[in-house]
């Protein structure tokens, strides 16, 4: 069983008048926070409150890096050259470095977001051009995704410190990779139900799959999304739950 454990939330994803999820209650939580850089969702003011309010709380600031897709919120494929999609992901990792600088803290990691996340579980070029860029902007900084995934392979090359995290609140297919959101059940919300699947990820390292298997399961970070149904009661439940199990919620970074 781990001592530790990082509590994750995706937030800064409000844009506009459009508001998405509770930043502010969400960060009473959590204790790092993977805001968005304006390609998938947020906007320059949103993304500054959102650095400055967890900067007033401790919570860790992570580059919420995506395809640049504010229409589809960054969950559509895009097969972008290896050389532009550096780029763009170190034009959004360099935009939110300001923006956390001047809330008085710093980007502490990086995270992918949606369809680049899953995307490079399995596409080497893309893995490998979001690695370069992670590797280009900070050697130093840490990058979080899904254990055993190609972009992990691409960033331990490169010399990059990798976080496995694991969802609360996805399904998991029997090959560890999550249930597609186009599928029924693949977000839940039955907050026992995810409370009692985050206990069993960091005691015994397991996860129960949709199809009823039991599957392993490497975590140091666990995310809830900050753009689920009850979010924050989620969030809540699964800090009381580890809290009571004997865990110490603590930035990975």
């Amino acid at each position: 069983m781990a001592d530790t454990i990082d509590l994750n939330a995706d937030l800064g994803e409000s844009f506009g008048v459009w508001r998405l999820g509770d930043d502010d209650a969400m960060l009473d939580v959590v204790t790092s926070a993977n805001v968005a850089c304006g390609f998938h969702a947020g906007d320059a003011a949103t993304l500054a409150h959102t650095c400055r309010a967890a900067a007033a709380r401790g919570v860790r600031i992570g580059a919420q890096v995506s395809y640049r897709d504010l229409a589809g919120f960054g969950r559509r494929f895009i097969d972008i050259t290896p050389e532009e999609l550096t780029a763009d992901v170190i034009y959004q990792i360099g935009a939110l470095q300001a923006l956390a600088k001047v809330a008085g803290s710093v980007v502490s990691y990086v995270k992918p977001h949606g369809a680049l996340y899953n995307t490079i579980v399995e596409h080497r070029a893309q893995a490998r051009a979001v690695a370069e860029a992670v590797h280009a902007v900070d050697p130093a900084l840490p990058v979080l995704g899904l254990a055993g995934s190609t972009f992990f392979t691409e960033a331990q090359r490169l010399g990059l410190r990798t976080v496995p995290e694991a969802f609360a609140d996805r399904a998991y297919r029997p090959d560890g990779k999550l249930v597609s959101r186009r599928e029924r059940h693949a977000v839940l919300s039955d907050v026992d139900e995810i409370s009692d699947r985050v206990a069993a990820m960091v005691e015994y390292g397991r996860v129960t799959a949709v199809d009823g298997s039991t599957i392993p399961i490497t975590v140091e970070s666990i995310c809830v999304h900050g753009d689920s149904p009850g979010a924050v009661h989620i969030a809540n439940t699964v800090r009381a739950r580890l809290a009571g199990d004997g865990v110490t919620l603590t930035p990975f970074c």
